[in-house]
């Protein structure tokens, strides 16, 4: 599962929640970003294409051996654009996507408040800008960032059908 969103908009908090709760390992796609790209975020400079690319096929590929394995897991990941979510979900009919679609100047209070991530939050309008929504036919569980964690969780393993019945 790819939990994606912005920058500040909780992809890592709900993801390791709900790895936990699902029983699945966690990773951040973050810890897959070479030196080079987190040296450019922390200058203040977007990364482009060219830069994803090979952060993209890493997470792919640890996406395969997991699969590969039968193992599960849940994935943090910004997966802003269509073409990297291909990359990311390609033909992996079983790969599912949440998006936490956020308000705009939540996720930027967010982000202001977070201290100690390489990513400045300067950087968040970049994220907005090259943000393109998932859509049906991809089709991601959209839930709002905005609820308290273990809502999101919730509301995410119900709509995979893995929670317990009220």
């Amino acid at each position: 599962m790819i939990v994606m969103g912005v920058s500040g908009s909780g992809k890592t908090t709900t993801g390791a929640l709900l790895a936990r709760h699902l029983g699945w390992a966690f990773v951040d796609a973050d810890d897959f970003h070479g030196a080079a790209q987190i040296a450019k975020m922390r200058g203040g400079i977007a990364l482009g294409d060219a830069d994803r690319m090979p952060w993209l096929a890493a997470i792919a590929a640890q996406i395969d051996r997991w699969r590969s394995t039968g193992q599960h897991a849940v994935v943090a990941c910004s997966a802003l654009k269509r073409s990297y979510r291909d990359v990311l979900i390609g033909p992996r009919a079983d790969v599912r996507l949440v998006y936490l679609r956020g308000d705009r100047e939540r996720i930027a209070e967010r982000r202001r408040a977070r201290a100690g991530h390489f990513m400045p939050a300067a950087l968040l309008e970049s994220q907005f800008a090259a943000l393109e929504e998932p859509s049906p036919d991809e089709p991601p569980i959209t839930v709002d960032p905005a609820l308290a964690p273990a809502a999101l969780v919730d509301a995410i393993a119900r709509a995979v059908g893995t929670a317990p019945p009220s």
